[in-house]
């Protein structure tokens, strides 16, 4: 269900390179996986992903049981059938949309109490519910059902969470119907080193597929995520996959790749991309801006993604002034391959170890 090989770590860092086998494909590591949160990556076609270097996607457990719902899911023969991609899914647990979507929740030791941000339903989501409705899906790797604590949080109540987290491990791990899908436990602890190391530690004592870093990246200051990070990894094993959820800035991205992290996610490619907004090798381009009306170079000239190689800034900067969504297609396709690339970049650094060399240089150019 899941193999993977550390292939070069850096002598300078923890960065490694790695190859996950999952059951619909090898993933090369590290990597940025686009989010795909109701069976589709927006603005992309299945096509367009594997065009743009997409190894993996991400599909969203609390969106999908919404809708379309189980019944249809079911019938459809899984995530992978419905929306024809034939790479490997990663889905999560629902536990974050759970908590941060919600009109109302109720956290029990049982499972969550909610009603649907779409139309007030009343629903309830357990580890095991959790864990049934990834079963259905047919996610090649899905996450244990826990809780994201917010940030700021007191410590008492991140230590309850974390937990209540644990204790929905052990659930998840023995409901769990499908040996054929690779499950990841999710460490929490929020901002508080103690409870980060004995969430690591006793999440990692068993012996899942992978392990995922949760609770990070949730409005704490960089300096602090960045130091919980490195301070995190080093409590996970080498030999099983490392994942850092829900980052997708290119600096963030260099730091989880230096803390060691294999696997990343987030939504910030595609939703800036709505906003106007495009990511380059110098920086961010809100190509909404009045200053590109006559720009006629493409977005990133170091680029060979499609919008770049056939399009303007004053094009998009048009489309974009006229609510045309292509500008909107365009811009998510470049934002999505930049990022890949980078990744694709950044596994070359590793293997011709000079990583921190390339992270300089990166942040040279786009002004970090």
């Amino acid at each position: 269900m899941l193999e993977f090989k550390v292939e070069k770590t850096s002598s300078e860092c923890k960065a490694r390179t790695g190859t996950l086998k999952l059951n619909h494909g090898e993933v090369k590591t590290p990597i940025f996986m686009p989010v795909g949160t109701r069976a589709s990556v927006r603005a992309m076609t299945c096509d367009e992903l594997k065009e743009i270097g997409s190894q993996i996607i991400l599909g969203n457990t609390y969106h999908l049981y919404l809708r379309p719902g189980e019944e249809i899911m079911r019938e459809a023969g899984g995530l992978n059938k419905f929306m024809n991609w034939d790479k490997p899914i990663l889905t999560d647990s629902g536990g974050f949309q759970v908590f941060s979507l919600s009109r109302q929740r109720k956290i029990t030791e049982e499972g969550v109490h909610f009603r649907s941000h779409i139309d007030g339903s009343k629903h309830f989501i357990s580890p095991e519910k959790s864990i049934d409705i990834q079963n259905f899906l047919g996610s090649d790797i899905m996450m244990a059902f826990d809780e994201c604590v917010p940030y700021p949080a007191s410590y008492d109540y991140t230590k309850d969470s974390m937990l209540r987290t644990l204790r929905w491990l052990e659930r998840c791990i023995k409901h769990n119907k499908n040996d054929n899908q690779a499950l990841f436990g999710i460490i929490q602890g929020g901002m508080y080193k103690d409870l980060r190391k004995y969430s690591a530690e006793k999440t990692t004592a068993f012996d899942l597929s992978g392990f995922s870093i949760g609770g990070l990246s949730v409005g704490e200051p960089k300096d602090m995520m960045v130091e919980l990070l490195h301070y995190t990894t080093q409590f996970m094993p080498i030999n099983k996959p490392r994942y850092l959820m829900g980052v997708g800035s290119p600096d963030y991205l260099f730091e989880a790749v230096e803390a060691g992290v294999d696997m990343a996610d987030c939504v910030l490619p595609t939703r800036i991309a709505r906003n106007g907004t495009a990511i380059s090798y110098n920086g961010k381009l809100v190509l909404k801006n009045a200053k590109y009306r006559k720009d006629f170079r493409p977005i990133d000239e170091n680029c060979s993604c499609y919008a770049c190689k056939n399009h303007s800034r004053a094009y998009i900067r048009h489309l974009i002034s006229v609510n045309e969504i292509l500008a909107a297609r365009l811009l998510t396709i470049h934002n999505l391959y930049f990022l890949l690339d980078l990744m694709k970049n950044i596994r070359s650094s590793i293997e011709e170890d000079r990583f921190l060399e390339y992270k300089k240089e990166f942040y040279d150019s786009y002004g970090y």
